[in-house]
């Protein structure tokens, strides 16, 4: 029984009182006391005079402790509704709706809560809590005042075995001897009354209004037979675990699918584990996902399909895509031809196995591992059990597949190509059209497409003198492999005068003195040829006639690079020192990126050569909003200056700490027209559109080489940020920020304007110089916009 003892006494208020009375169906055994057959007539009448004694039988209770006082009586009673004969397979018992009480219980389901354990108690699972007033007032509306409504919902109990293992049972309750009668509190409803109780079934206040507390007596008892639904209910949640989007990064995925397992076997001890078919290398690998295990792997990244499974199992699960099921581990081992084939299964205690491969279109995914540590619990009887469960984990997969393979090219997109997300609606747009014409049977093409009137602005930090330091690292270490050789050959020559060998030094020799004092353009490759083709047979047979030889020859070999076949010392630190520069100058780019974004929308891109550069467009039609302002542009020329100043301090600081010292230069090209920019479907990225602005293009390419006129001297100079412009009006205006930053610390007084000799086809251009201002502490500046500047300017 449940703990309840009187179902009247507790403090929550029900528009029904539920009192326990056999008076309905003592009424059955009434009419059958005239009935023509004698038998059915003697067994109503046994059971209407073991009830006579104790008229609160008929009348009804709610004490429920009197159950336990006339059990027997009960018990008489209930027995042609309960027929002993049937009482070992049957699972059923007396109850009251919506209590977690029941009486007269059948001897199995006694068998069923006794191996749950003393502490157990029976208890509805999906019933909640908070709604049985209403739900009490909907059973009144359907039995009393014939109102049609299916509310019907399935109902279950979840009761474990002596092992564990959790089973589930359906209810399926017999109502047939409740009835439900008016008290002096009901009220009489109106067919209006009644629809706006439909209209509203939260407010319980209205339910509480048209029908009272206590107005109603649900008087009788109902009979709940349950039926074992382990299999189907665990079926049910497989799907439902598998059908979850957030699988992989879920952290008790794995371990609710364990337990629904063991409840679909009905075994306690058994695991579960994925691996993944690679096809293409043949090997198994991992599922990447919390929690996720393999006992085929155990732990490794791959394993060759032909090293994880013997040849039997190879030809069931890869080719036939048929189950394979170990019931002893050990003793297959054993008698196998082959070494051991499941040791791995084996070092992890595993005595039995079954192996099923998920398989789509003849096409195998992975393997679904379901092992035991006890030999005989897995095999391949109840390996058949899976084929229940089978397409929704292979549903599962195939729908992972292609979500990881969208999420691959969505990751490809982003990292990979141009499409940034300030312009990614309008490629949503033509995606959507060219969708439109596939349904509509139209040939799809995906339209160019274009942004008008956008204002540019670029700037880059290049490496200076890159090419001369490259040159130089490339030139030191030719010279010290060159010289190594040298060593190595003099004296295989002192120990062999063989004229070979005197004119291979000879020809060292040369290479050396021909890149003492300048590294040509055909140089590095004329001298790789030279060692490929002539010195590194010479030395392949040194070490095998020569031990000591071999030794000087080995060292050489340890110092060459596999990647370049060559000496890899200085141009490696020449390569780490432009990937650190440019790592962490990209990283400041990228975060202060964020917030500008935040200003106004605008397309940015940059990538990186020895150096950063980095493009912005800034107009009417990228923003999918509107509202565009010139206040927007200023703000992004500000904002594009401070940027550039904050990556000069940040390769200021990194420069101590870089393998080969490499110094910087800042660039910003300002540009007044706007101009139109065209998306490349061969190139994947925007351009300029059109002959005219073209000569953007023209200018950005060839600035940096820039002169200033009448002179040898570079433009780009170390510590200063040069703007190059062509209007009066962008001189003033870059007059005015610097102006400002200087004031907040970003730039020295050192501040000169200067004009450019023309470039090809270009011609009139002038700079503005700025020398910056390098900070020594280690915080970051703070960012300013064009607001802060007009407030200055107006202080």
């Amino acid at each position: 029984m449940g703990d309840q003892r009187n179902m009247g006494c507790d403090d929550k208020l029900r528009p029904l009182v539920y009192q326990i009375s056999f008076d309905k169906l003592l009424r059955e055994y009434e009419s059958m006391l005239d009935g023509d057959d004698p038998v059915l007539a003697a067994r109503a009448k046994q059971v209407l005079d073991a009830q006579k004694p104790y008229p609160m039988l008929r009348d009804g209770f709610s004490d429920l402790e009197l159950i336990k006082e006339h059990r027997e009586v009960i018990s008489l009673i209930l027995q042609d509704s309960f027929s002993p004969i049937l009482g070992e397979n049957e699972i059923k018992v007396a109850s009251i709706p919506y209590f977690d009480f029941f009486f007269n219980p059948s001897k199995r389901f006694q068998k069923i809560v006794k191996q749950a354990g003393p502490t157990y108690k029976p208890k509805i699972r999906n019933q909640e809590i908070g709604v049985d007033y209403i739900m009490g007032c909907i059973v009144i509306l359907k039995f009393h005042y014939g109102v049609e409504l299916d509310f019907s919902r399935p109902y279950f109990y979840d009761i474990p075995d002596s092992n564990g293992v959790m089973h589930h049972y359906r209810i399926m309750y017999n109502a047939d001897f409740m009835e439900i009668l008016p008290t002096d509190k009901s009220k009489e409803l109106s067919e209006e009354d009644i629809n706006e109780l439909m209209e509203s079934p939260d407010n319980l206040s209205l339910w509480q209004d048209k029908i009272p507390p206590d107005s109603f007596v649900a008087k009788g008892f109902i009979i709940a037979n349950m039926f074992d639904v382990t299999s189907e209910h665990s079926i049910s949640e497989i799907k439902s675990s598998l059908i979850a989007s957030d699988k992989r990064s879920s952290d008790n995925f794995m371990e609710n699918l364990q337990e629904t397992f063991r409840s679909f076997f009905r075994l306690p001890d058994i695991k579960v584990g994925f691996v993944v078919y690679n096809a293409k290398k043949d090997q198994f690998e991992p599922v990447y996902g919390k929690n996720m295990t393999s006992f085929i792997l155990n732990g490794k990244d791959s394993k060759p399909c032909h090293d994880a499974l013997c040849n039997y199992s190879y030809k069931k699960l890869i080719q036939e895509n048929s189950y394979f099921a170990i019931s002893d581990v050990e003793k297959y081992n054993k008698t196998s031809n082959e070494s051991d084939p499941y040791h791995v299964l084996e070092g992890q205690e595993i005595k039995s196995a079954i192996l099923a491969p998920i398989a789509f279109e003849g096409e195998l995914l992975g393997v679904l591992e379901v092992v035991s540590n006890r030999k005989n619990e897995l095999n391949g009887v109840n390996a058949r059990k899976l084929d229940d469960v089978m397409p929704f984990i292979v549903s599962a997969v195939v729908r992972s597949k292609v979500e990881e393979e969208n999420l691959i090219d969505a990751i490809i997109q982003n990292e990979c190509t141009s499409v940034h997300s300030s312009v990614y609606w309008r490629f949503q747009e033509e995606a959507k059209y060219f969708i439109k014409d596939q349904l509509e049977s139209r040939s799809p093409s995906f339209k160019e497409i274009v942004f008008k009137d956008v204002y540019p602005l670029y700037g880059q930090i290049d490496i200076k003198d890159s090419s001369k330091a490259r040159n130089k690292a490339i030139q030191r270490d030719l010279m010290i492999q060159l010289s190594q050789i040298n060593g190595i050959l003099e004296e295989v020559l002192a120990k062999n005068r063989l004229p070979i060998y005197e004119e291979l030094v000879f020809r060292v020799k040369n290479h050396l003195d021909s890149i003492k004092e300048m590294l040509y353009t055909n140089s590095e490759q004329a001298i790789f040829d030279f060692v490929k083709d002539e010195i590194d047979p010479v030395f392949d047979h040194l070490k095998k006639t020569d031990a000591k030889i071999a030794q000087q020859i080995e060292a050489y070999e340890a110092k060459i690079d596999m990647g370049t076949g060559s000496y890899y010392d200085h141009r490696k630190n020449y390569d780490e020192s432009v990937t650190m520069i440019n790592k962490k100058l990209v990283s400041v780019l990228d975060k202060k990126q964020e917030n500008a974004q935040g200003m106004f929308p605008h397309y940015f891109e940059r990538y990186k050569t020895d150096g950063v550069e980095h493009n912005m467009y800034i107009g009417e039609s990228i923003s999918e909003n509107g509202g565009f302002n010139s206040l927007y542009l200023s703000n992004l020329r500000l904002w594009q200056l401070q940027v550039m100043c904050e990556m000069e301090n940040v390769h200021y600081k990194l420069k101590p700490e870089l393998p080969i010292p490499l110094d910087a230069t800042s660039l910003i090209l300002v540009y007044s027209s706007s101009l139109s920019i065209r998306f490349r479907m061969d190139e994947k990225k925007f351009d300029v559109d059109g002959t005219y602005n073209a000569r953007y293009e023209v200018i950005k390419k060839r600035i940096d080489k820039a002169y200033i006129k009448g002179t040898n001297e570079r433009l780009t100079q170390t510590g200063k940020i040069a703007i190059v412009y062509s209007q009066k009006k962008d001189e003033l205006e870059y007059l005015r920020y610097i102006k400002f930053l200087k004031s907040k610390k970003y730039f020295t007084d050192k501040i000169e304007i200067v004009e450019l000799e023309g470039l090809q086809g270009v011609s009139g251009l002038k700079a503005i110089r700025a020398e910056i201002l390098y900070k020594t502490d280690q915080e970051s500046q703070e960012s300013y916009t064009y607001e802060d500047l007009m407030a200055t300017l107006k202080d």
